[in-house]
């Protein structure tokens, strides 16, 4: 059975999560980092405080004293904001980007796909803290 505290992070988590899904959410990958452009334009560390699921990461990942599974959440976590920065820098600041990368940009994101981390990421905070 699971323990009522391993309930209370997974929740904390699914809600961080959806409010990330929900400020972020576009249609094309455009859109979407767009959404991240509007913050970093007026400070990079906003950015940082809009992906509340970040610190979290850290914070499992200390709580767990430095359990594989909350390390690999963290990098993942890590990858992923700093993938979006860079291509918020490269299209809108830099504006120099490859066909490929335009292309990309123009890619429908479906209604599921910026739902991913509220499947992919749970696995990862249940399987630290029954570690634990």
């Amino acid at each position: 059975m699971m323990n009522i505290y391993v309930l209370e992070f997974l929740v904390f988590y699914i809600v961080l999560e959806l409010y990330e899904v929900l400020w972020q959410k576009g249609e094309r990958v455009i859109d979407m980092l767009g959404s991240i452009y509007k913050y970093y334009h007026k400070n990079i560390f906003l950015v940082l405080l809009m992906h509340p699921t970040f610190p979290f990461a850290m914070f499992l990942v200390m709580f767990t004293n430095y359990n594989g599974y909350a390390v690999t959440f963290f990098i993942i976590k890590g990858v992923d904001i700093i993938t979006k920065l860079l291509l918020v820098k490269q299209v809108f600041i830099d504006q120099k980007i490859t066909d490929d990368i335009a292309i990309m940009l123009e890619i429908p994101l479906g209604k599921f796909l910026p739902y991913m981390g509220l499947l992919i990421y749970p696995p990862f905070i249940y399987m630290a803290l029954r570690a634990y």
